[in-house]
């Protein structure tokens, strides 16, 4: 991923509201949720859930579809993946990590030597 593309992701994600969009269609796997669903249990209004969802899709996190009068959204797992492998791609001093991690890192970040 492109810096630029990171950093639009990660702005579109640095809000209450549309981080818990993005975690709730995560959870709700490729068929996605219609938008009245996702303001329903988020308890979001409709005029502002559109607007994030706009800043979501944007940043490239959610796709849409439409079926009949309903637009269903869907965390696009692709982008969220390329994110997270950008953020980790340095980890461990080029060690491969996996998910314990705490073998190559270690639980806590050392000070480096003076």
């Amino acid at each position: 991923m492109k810096d630029k593309t990171v950093l639009t992701a990660l702005a579109a994600l640095a809000q209450e509201s549309r981080l818990a969009v993005f975690r709730l269609l995560v959870q709700a796997g490729p068929q996605g949720l219609a938008a009245s669903r996702i303001a329903e249990a988020l308890d979001i209004a409709p005029s502002s859930l559109s607007f994030h969802l706009k800043e979501l899709s944007h940043a490239g996190l959610l796709t849409a579809r439409h079926e009949g009068r309903f637009i269903y959204y869907c965390a696009d797992i692709g982008t969220m993946n390329g994110l997270i492998a950008f953020l980790t791609e340095n980890c461990c001093g080029g060690v491969p990590c996996d998910v314990a991690g705490d073998a190559a890192c270690g639980p806590v970040c050392k000070p480096a030597a003076p």
